[in-house]
């Protein structure tokens, strides 16, 4: 099934506009722009335009690669068509035999996904998930920086002592500012430690980094089938894009609705 979607459904992107025209020196004394020598003006709007390309490149670099370094080799490449998606070991709610199976591949830090889950995920287990008729899969895809990693590892921690999706939520509802310290490996034991979890049990499995090599790998696997920001939502093994093979991010739920409709008629 074809999963594409026009971009007025899609998330909203940062682009970069258009420099406007440097403005012309004003002549009074002709009340217009005679006399004035147009060469001038070559070298300073060379040197801004100049700005404006290398800004652009670096912006397009951060929000397409991630700021995490350890992850700087990872390449995404566009999946072509169905993917199919490894789910020994993930965090899956739902039946196994439910014929939907909804997957997100997010990271904690993320805006969007924080938005996601509260307009998109919420929907899904509500509407489907409870049902019977679809089951939710969480992936790691953890590129934003070391506080990602750590996010991702602690919510697997807590998963050893039954409260992932408990964890999860409480990540979300108590996101900060982009790797300003609200996930550090302090805060992220109180975390543990207001939803009752075994301190001891969980601070040994995060101060260890029991769980990084996990994380890495579903971050890398998640690249390796498309993906290159978050949230990315694949439905049945298909990436939920545009008509330029582009997620459409924490796109409003009756983007993701129309999709499973579909295919529950079948």
């Amino acid at each position: 099934m074809n999963n594409q979607i026009n971009e007025t459904d899609a998330e909203p992107i940062i682009q970069l506009t258009d420099m406007p025209a440097a403005p012309m020196p004003y002549n009074s004394q002709s009340a217009g722009w005679s006399g004035f020598d147009k060469t001038k003006l070559i070298l300073p709007v060379s040197i801004l335009i100049a700005a404006v390309l290398i800004s652009g490149s670096i912006l397009y670099t951060q929000y397409s690669a991630g700021k995490n370094t350890d992850n700087s080799g990872i390449v995404a490449q566009k999946p072509a068509g169905k993917v199919t998606i490894d789910l020994t070991n993930a965090m899956i709610l739902g039946d196994a035999k439910a014929p939907v199976t909804i997957v997100e591949y997010a990271d904690y830090q993320c805006p969007f996904c924080e938005r996601y889950y509260q307009q998109d995920q919420k929907m899904f287990i509500s509407q489907y998930v409870n049902s019977g008729k679809a089951r939710f899969v969480w992936k790691d895809y953890a590129f934003l920086g070391q506080e990602s990693v750590w996010a991702a590892e602690a919510a697997r921690c807590a998963n050893d002592q039954g409260k992932f999706w408990e964890y999860h939520s409480y990540l979300f509802s108590h996101q900060g500012a982009e790797n300003s310290g609200a996930f550090s490996k302090a805060n992220l034991k109180k975390f543990a430690s207001a939803l009752g979890l075994n301190a001891s049990q969980f601070n040994t499995c995060l101060d260890t980094d029991k769980y990084i090599s996990a994380v890495q790998q579903e971050t890398q696997s998640g690249s390796a089938i498309g993906v290159s920001g978050t949230p990315a939502t694949f439905i049945n093994g298909q990436l939920v894009a545009d008509s330029n093979g582009n997620s459409v991010g924490a796109a409003p739920f009756s983007t993701f609705k129309a999709i499973i409709d579909q295919i529950l008629k079948k």
